[in-house]
């Protein structure tokens, strides 16, 4: 049987002759089946290509987006470091203070109730920046150490407040301990010489033993009489033994009394500070000559006005 052939006429625009190629059927299946493969082969590559183009891209993307979340991580890192320092920071500040207001509680002799309270809230400890490993990423260790950052900056919010309130307790003292001075007599109530002190003497009426609750200083009638120290004016009035009387009230239970003034210059309820003029030394009511009698009340007793005298 004769085998199928098939024949190839190629013309040219030349003018050459025809050309006549003639191959076997199994050839040119054998070459179709050759093409089919190598189009194959050509498609899969084509296709590999683009993937492989896609993977390329995807890749760059992805290396991109983590260097991104690094350089994020980093920062992170970076802000818990500072934050960490200042919450040292702040505490190690507040130690200082705390151990400062216990030196001038310790100095004035000032107690403190919640001492204990402090005591626990100012011991150090806690997160340190340097136990932050930059080089991981927030894994739990750190989500911790931020609690914990956050629990501290509570307590030193707590320990804020007791350190203010320590240190307004104290001013409150201090500022008490202002009025008490300002309102203790502490000068003479005027420049003279002293006549007669505090105690037991003989009358100079009667002769006989008596005790004088006051304090004797003359001067010439018109010397000025000062406060001895701040307080108001509570009574004014004319004692038929004491004569021309200003009384002051000083608070904490002091009350100083000037007696046989020639004339008083302040009225009851008048504010006065230590040192200011309120009257003038005279004669009036029983005495033997121009003076001031000078009394010191303390809750109610008389005490010897020599004690409350620096100058």
């Amino acid at each position: 049987m004769r085998k199928k052939e098939l024949s190839f006429f190629i013309l040219s625009n030349t003018g050459s002759p025809i050309k006549q190629i003639t191959a076997s059927g199994s050839l040119v299946r054998y070459g179709l089946f050759l093409f089919s493969v190598c189009l194959i082969l050509l498609g899969y590559l084509a296709f590999d290509y683009i993937a492989l183009k896609k993977a390329s891209l995807n890749n760059r993307y992805l290396q991109s987006k983590v260097s991104v979340q690094q350089e994020e991580i980093s920062n992170q890192h970076k802000q818990i470091q500072f934050f960490a320092g200042e919450i040292t920071n702040l505490k190690l500040k507040l130690v200082d203070l705390y151990n400062f207001e216990k030196k001038i509680r310790a100095m004035a002799n000032i107690k403190n109730k919640k001492n204990e309270l402090q005591d626990g809230f100012f011991g150090i400890g806690g997160s340190s920046p340097a136990d932050l490993d930059t080089k991981i990423a927030l894994t739990e260790k750190h989500n911790s150490l931020m609690r914990e950052m956050h629990e501290q900056v509570e307590e030193i919010n707590l320990a804020t407040k007791i350190q203010s309130e320590g240190f307004k307790s104290i001013l409150s003292f201090f500022e008490e301990q202002r009025s008490i001075l300002a309102s203790t007599p502490a000068i003479r109530p005027a420049h003279g010489g002293t006549t007669s002190t505090f105690g037991y003497r003989t009358s100079p009426f009667t002769g006989l033993r008596e005790f004088h609750k006051g304090f004797d200083i003359a001067a010439v009638e018109g010397t000025p009489i000062v406060a001895t120290a701040n307080g108001t004016v509570s009574q004014t009035e004319y004692n038929g033994a004491l004569g021309n009387t200003i009384v002051i009230n000083h608070g904490h239970g002091m009350v100083t009394r000037y007696a046989h003034a020639s004339k008083i210059l302040k009225k009851p309820g008048a504010f006065v500070k230590r040192g200011e003029i309120i009257a003038l030394i005279g004669n009036t009511g029983r005495s033997t000559g121009s003076h001031v009698h000078y009394e010191v009340h303390l809750n109610g007793i008389p005490v010897n006005p020599d004690n409350y005298m620096l100058n």
